[in-house]
């Protein structure tokens, strides 16, 4: 039976653009497969009793994150640049939708690029129209489940979920009974793997 990991992100997060940039490769080396979950950071981060901050808000902590997405992002070999905005929040419903049609991976790459890589505004419906057509899937109908109650309900669903296994922020992972969390965390994550085989 192929093993599944838990892939807990949301746009908002520098370091889970990072995160999903290895997360399949070191899957596909394992045997394994990603499943693809959104939350909401700062719903998941008050749920769990953490009532601080942003890190946006704390202007020495914010210095210190930037240079080290900078050092990631080069030894990645990828562009980082700040979005024009942190509207992800139909971006993260969005993923949902591509869940259900069998191409989370595909929008989660692109969204990832245009929003981190590019630095998009998020807020902007024809960069979602135009990440749904990349990700090979009808932009009217995304859009549409994005602002559906129905869509609006899955996603409040998936993010209560989120909060009941325990998920706290991200980018988290979870694989049989472990959690790794940071992208940082990926080299653990990738020996775990290779060693319960």
């Amino acid at each position: 039976m192929t093993r599944t990991i838990d892939f807990y992100f949301d746009f908002i997060s520098p370091f889970s653009y990072l995160a999903q940039l290895k997360l399949p490769e070191i899957a596909r080396a394992a045997g394994c497969t990603v499943d693809y979950w959104p939350i909401d950071i700062p719903e998941a981060k008050i749920a769990a009793g953490n009532y601080g901050p942003s890190n946006r808000e704390v202007l020495p902590k914010i210095k210190v994150m930037k240079a080290d997405l900078e050092r990631w992002a080069e030894r990645y070999g990828v562009p980082l640049t700040f979005p024009a905005s942190f509207a992800c929040a139909d971006w993260n419903c969005a993923v949902l939708f591509a869940r259900e049609h069998g191409k989370a991976e595909a929008f989660v790459t692109d969204a990832y690029r245009r929003i981190w890589g590019q630095g998009i505004d998020p807020g902007d419906r024809n960069e979602l129209a135009a990440c749904a057509i990349a990700a090979g899937l009808d932009p009217a109908a995304l859009i549409a489940f994005v602002e559906s109650p129905a869509g609006q309900n899955e996603y409040r669903k998936a993010r209560s979920q989120a909060i009941q296994r325990g998920v706290f922020g991200a980018p988290l992972m979870f694989v049989d009974d472990q959690i790794f969390w940071g992208n940082d965390r990926l080299d653990f994550l990738a020996e775990y793997l290779n060693k319960s085989k």
